[in-house]
């Protein structure tokens, strides 16, 4: 009896469910259709994740993968006793515009499909969620700057553990 067919490895499927999985057609949705196991990486603003942007680019274009850019939000948050709007998220076609053009600024990416997508909520989950979506063949993020975080943890570490997809940290 050959021990790897009588017990798969922990999280592999044996192969009875490999060939119903495989025999299944992968159909992504028609606004992902173009997106063939991209390169995912998240973006803020911050010097760091500059870096990652231009770094997922160029992993992007030696791959022959889209690009698609992750911008996280954190909402609207309003101070609890004046009710004053502290953040307020901006327009989706000025944030587009705003990424893309910081990705012109850090690169040139002739040749690589590039997709903006808008996310709100926990940094860490989103990206993770939208690696997963996307079944990205890689998850880039920049690095993060400051001390506390080696303490209250970060947002690479949290991908680092969870998510499903190579993770790229760039300083």
């Amino acid at each position: 009896m050959d021990q790897a067919e009588s017990s798969p490895l922990g999280g592999q499927p044996d192969r009875r469910q490999r060939r119903d999985q495989e025999s299944k057609p992968l159909r992504p949705s028609s606004a992902d259709a173009n997106l063939d196991h991209p390169v995912v990486v998240g973006y803020d603003g911050s010097s760091s994740s500059r870096n990652a942007l231009a770094y997922a680019a160029g992993v992007a274009r030696r791959l022959s993968r889209p690009l698609v850019i992750v911008h996280v939000t954190p909402g609207v948050y309003c101070e609890p006793l004046t009710g004053q709007v502290i953040g307020a998220p901006r327009a989706r076609a000025e944030t587009e515009r705003w990424v893309r053009a910081e990705l012109a600024e850090v690169c040139d990416c002739r040749g690589v499909a590039v997709r903006v997508i808008m996310r709100h909520g926990n940094a860490a989950r989103e990206l993770s969620t939208a690696a997963d979506e996307l079944s990205a063949d890689a998850l880039v993020i920049g690095a993060p700057q400051h001390c506390w975080h080696r303490v209250a943890g970060s947002v690479p570490g949290w991908l680092a553990r969870h998510a499903r997809c190579p993770v790229i940290v760039v300083p």
